[in-house]
């Protein structure tokens, strides 16, 4: 079975010829309300379906029709119909951000340029780090940013109290390997668990998540190769000390992790905001054990803050009905009551800052012990994250770079050394330059 990625690459090279299926984007009315679709997924599907009915009853003479899709079923439909010309794709697309940059570099007016329907007065209005993202290599505007997930640190208070540990003192990576240490040596906890023998994405995030906190990640800007950099380096060499410490646990295998947590095995989640309300549908039973802190600083001083993922809307380039589909996501994206009500309902972190102002993002959690989980979040985001830019060739670099992470942790690999090979390897696969320095 093709995978979706694999799927978007032959699609790229004009390979894929496959019947549409049935539920496809809105055609011209011949009369009555504009009628848009909606492409998502649940639960977002679930907030968006909530405030559609406050837009229509704003703009009677649109009519919108919201289609939870499923993910990762929704890549391969964008991608065929995209392949097809645009025909039967939906108006408005829900789109990540690992997705996004294939999109716009290998189906070109595949998405409209929202530069002719006004998006760019709203380019400051999002978390910094988003609005970059969301640009083509023509400048041109793809999407609008929607979800955005800043990166946390998950602990177990009651662990830490056990092991003697000040929370307040860890500032640094350095001080939380000690920590893990310690949590180890009187709790008989790891630190945190990692898929060694990775198998690419969600066995990355972490790796991701360190090089995004430097303004990091597997390309540059420019698309040049940065897999071989001195951040990337450095991110490795942190996971390859955890290791060689002995308090990173071997999550690999059919719900080791859930069983590892469930057991209080697991004293860290390094997971990012979508975390604070599944962890209690996850773990119940384990009400005010938790806590929520921005990850430690590599440097005393140095950033914290990180954006580890991001989902868009964007509007289809083929659709028939571009002014009100961009209507209905400027309506859904800009305006913070409206986001805040798809966060209640539909479990999206929003992109728009002005959404925080609202009174739940600084609400004592019970869950959490009465902490403000949502305001580390926040306040993380207040810091400032940098872009990431996963460019068309995203996927190869996750193969590449697992690939690298599997040899540092189960075979002793020097991080230099492995990065410097896959660098190279991901240069030649990709046809990229690799970046200076």
């Amino acid at each position: 079975m093709i995978s979706r990625r694999g799927l978007l690459a032959l699609a790229s090279a004009g390979a894929l010829c496959l019947p549409l299926a049935a539920c496809g984007g809105s055609a011209p009315d011949a009369g009555g309300p504009v009628k848009i679709t909606v492409w998502t997924w649940k639960p977002a599907s679930d907030g968006l379906a909530a405030v559609a009915k406050d837009f229509e009853k704003d703009n009677p003479g649109i009519k919108v029709d919201v289609q939870a899709i499923g993910n990762p079923a929704i890549w391969e439909k964008i991608t065929i119909g995209m392949a097809a010309g645009g025909k039967g794709l939906g108006d408005v697309l829900h789109i990540g951000v690992d997705y996004l940059p294939s999109y716009t570099e290998k189906f070109p007016g595949g998405l409209a340029d929202l530069r002719t329907l006004g998006a760019e007065k709203y380019k400051d209005a999002f978390a910094k780090g988003l609005w970059p993202t969301v640009l083509g290599k023509d400048g041109g505007v793809y999407a609008m940013p929607w979800e955005v997930n800043p990166a946390g640190l998950f602990y177990r208070s009651d662990l830490f109290q056990k092991a003697g540990i000040d929370v307040a003192g860890i500032k640094t990576w350095d001080d939380l390997i000690e920590a893990g240490k310690t949590l180890k040596a009187k709790t008989g906890a790891f630190l945190i668990g990692l898929n060694k023998p990775a198998a690419g994405s969600p066995d990355m995030d972490f790796y991701q998540m360190l090089l995004q906190q430097q303004g990091a990640f597997y390309f540059d800007r420019e698309g040049e190769v940065t897999l071989g950099s001195a951040p990337a380096v450095q991110a490795m060499g942190l996971i390859k000390k955890m290791n060689d410490a002995g308090i990173v646990a071997d999550t690999s295998g059919e719900g080791t992790s859930k069983k590892l947590i469930g057991a209080g095995r697991l004293a860290v989640l390094p997971w990012p905001a979508w975390a604070v309300s599944y962890i209690p549908e996850m773990r119940p039973e384990q009400k005010g054990l938790w806590r929520v802190m921005s990850p430690p600083a590599f440097a005393v001083g140095g950033k914290r803050a990180a954006i580890v993922n991001s989902t868009y809307l964007s509007v289809s380039g083929s659709s028939p009905h571009k002014a009100e589909a961009f209507k209905f996501v400027e309506y859904a994206l800009t305006r913070p009551e409206v986001v805040n009500k798809v966060f209640r309902q539909g479990g999206v972190f929003p992109a728009l800052t002005a959404a925080y102002a609202d009174p739940m993002y600084s609400a004592p959690n019970p869950y959490y012990g009465g902490q403000p989980a949502l305001k580390t979040f926040t306040d993380s985001l207040g810091e400032g994250a940098d872009a990431t830019y996963y460019s068309s060739d995203y996927a190869r670099a996750l193969k590449i770079a697992s690939d690298a992470q599997t040899q540092v942790l189960t075979k002793g690999a020097d991080p230099a050394g492995a990065l410097s090979q896959a660098a190279r390897l991901l240069a030649q696969q990709t046809n990229r330059k690799l970046a200076a320095g």
